[in-house]
C-alpha cells in the first residue's frame, strides 16, 4: 500500500470513528478492539466515502426508535410507521419497466420481538421513487410454505426472467416470475458441487479440500449475481465462491475456502463473527461488502475475476461513522445495520439498503416502540467505479 493511501486510510478512520453510545445500550454491545485499526485503501478514498447526502426530508422526531437514531425521515424505505404489526427485514430493489420500484423483503410479528424472524415471511413492496415511501403487497409466495422466506434477495435471470432466492430458513430456494408483480413459482432449490471444497458455515470453520460427500452447510445469507460471462456466482455467509455455469438452480461449485481468510486489512480474529457479504460487478471489478458484527465494522473488497485476488479497498461502514446524513446536518445513528443490498442503475451503484434496528437485538421484545426497517442510502457508484477504474 502507498504512504498516501495509508495517510488517506488513516485520516478516514479518524474521521468516522464510531460514535460512543449510551451507557445502558454499550452494556448490550460486544466490546469494541482495544486499538481502532486501520482498513487500507487502494483508491483515493475507502468505500464509506462515497455514500451521499440523503435525499431532502420533513424530518420527524417523533418517530418509532431510540433517541440516538436521531430525526430521521420514515418515508425513506419500508417500515410500518406506528411500529404495531411488522419487523421489516433483507430489502433487494430492482426498477421494473414502468419505472417503479420493487422491493423485495421479510417481514414478521414485531409483537414477538426480534428473536422471531424465523418465522419471517416473504413480501414484495413498491413505490414511485428509489428512495420510498415502499407500500407493501403482501406475501409473495402465499401458497408455497404459508410465504416462509428469510435472506431474501432479487436478480434478473439471463432469460429475461426475474428471480428471488431465499436461504436461512429455507435451503436455497429459487422462485421465478415473468414480471416483477408476479405470481410468483417456486423453480427449485439451489445445488451444490462439492468436488473441490467443502460449503462451510461460517469463514471460521476451514472448508475441507475434496470432500463431495461432506454435509454441506445450511444455506444462508446468499448474495446471487449473474456475471457478465453468463454464470451465476453467489457468496454466503462463509465468504466462499460458488460459481454454476448451468443456470440459477446450478449445481454451484464450491471454489475455495473463504476469501477472507488470511487477507490483509480483514481482521482474523473470531472468524465465524463475519456475515451479510453483498456481490455485485461495475467498473471492471467485482465487489463485495461483508460485515464483521462484533467488530461492529463492514468492509468493501474488489477482484478482477471474481474468484481469486481479493483485495481490500477500505472501510465500507460502521454503525458510529455518520455515513447517513442529511444536506441539513442531521444525522442517523442506528445501532445495527445488516443485510446490506445495492441498487444497480446504468451499471453503477446509485443506493444501498440497510436493515436497520434501533436498539440491541436483546432489547426488542415486542410492543415496546422498538424494531427493524429497511433504509435506502444514496451512494455515488460512477464516481467510485472512475477512481478505481486504474487499479491492477
Amino acid at each position: 500500500m502507498s504512504s498516501r493511501s495509508s495517510m488517506l486510510a488513516l485520516a478516514a478512520a479518524l474521521v468516522l470513528a464510531p460514535v460512543a453510545l449510551p451507557a445502558v445500550a454499550a452494556a448490550q454491545v460486544p466490546a469494541a478492539p482495544a486499538a481502532t485499526e486501520v482498513v487500507p485503501t487502494l483508491g483515493p478514498k475507502p468505500f464509506i466515502g462515497y455514500f451521499k447526502p440523503m435525499p431532502r426530508a420533513k424530518l420527524s422526531t417523533t418517530a418509532w426508535g431510540a433517541a440516538e437514531v436521531g430525526p430521521r425521515d420514515p418515508r425513506n424505505g419500508l417500515e410500518d410507521l406506528s411500529m404495531a404489526r411488522w419487523n421489516y427485514w433483507d430489502g433487494q430493489i430492482l426498477k421494473g419497466p414502468d419505472g417503479k420500484y420493487r422491493m423485495f423483503a421479510s417481514r414478521w410479528d414485531q409483537a414477538l420481538g426480534h428473536k422471531a424472524w424465523g418465522r419471517s415471511l416473504g413480501v414484495s413492496a413498491i413505490s414511485d421513487s428509489l428512495f420510498g415511501p415502499y407500500r407493501d403487497r403482501g406475501l409473495t409466495w402465499p401458497d408455497n410454505q404459508g410465504g416462509l422466506g428469510h435472506n431474501v434477495t432479487a436478480l434478473k435471470l439471463h432469460d429475461g426472467r426475474y428471480a428471488v432466492v431465499v436461504s436461512e430458513t429455507r435451503g436455497g430456494d429459487v422462485f421465478v416470475s415473468d414480471s416483477l408483480d408476479g405470481p410468483w413459482t417456486q423453480l427449485g432449490t439451489i445445488s451444490l458441487d462439492q468436488s473441490r471444497f467443502q460449503l462451510v458455515k461460517t469463514p471460521g470453520d476451514a472448508a475441507l479440500r475434496d470432500t463431495p460427500t461432506a454435509t454441506p452447510a445450511k444455506p444462508a445469507n446468499f448474495s446471487v449475481l449473474l456475471r457478465p460471462d453468463g454464470a451465476y456466482q453467489i457468496v454466503p455467509r462463509s465468504g466462499q465462491i460458488l460459481i454454476s455455469r448451468t443456470g440459477i438452480l446450478g449445481p454451484y461449485t464450491v471454489m475455495g475456502d473463504s476469501v477472507y481468510r488470511g487477507l490483509d486489512g480483514v481482521p482474523q480474529r473470531d472468524m465465524r463473527a463475519f456475515e451479510d457479504p453483498v456481490l455485485w460487478f461495475s467498473g471492471g471489478l467485482y465487489h463485495i461488502v461483508v460485515n464483521q458484527w462484533r467488530e461492529r465494522r463492514a468492509y468493501h473488497l474488489v477482484s478482477r475475476d471474481g474468484i481469486t485476488g481479493w483485495r481490500v479497498q477500505g472501510l465500507a461502514y460502521e454503525p458510529g461513522a455518520d455515513f447517513i446524513r442529511y444536506a441539513d446536518g442531521t444525522k442517523n445513528n442506528w445501532n445495527k445495520l445488516e443485510r446490506p443490498g445495492v441498487v444497480m442503475e446504468n451499471g453503477h451503484v446509485v443506493a444501498m439498503t440497510f436493515a436497520v434496528v434501533d436498539t440491541p437485538k436483546d432489547d426488542q421484545t415486542g410492543n415496546n416502540g422498538h424494531g427493524s426497517k429497511i433504509i435506502v442510502v444514496p451512494f455515488d457508484g460512477a464516481a467510485m467505479d472512475r477512481d478505481l477504474a486504474g487499479l491492477p
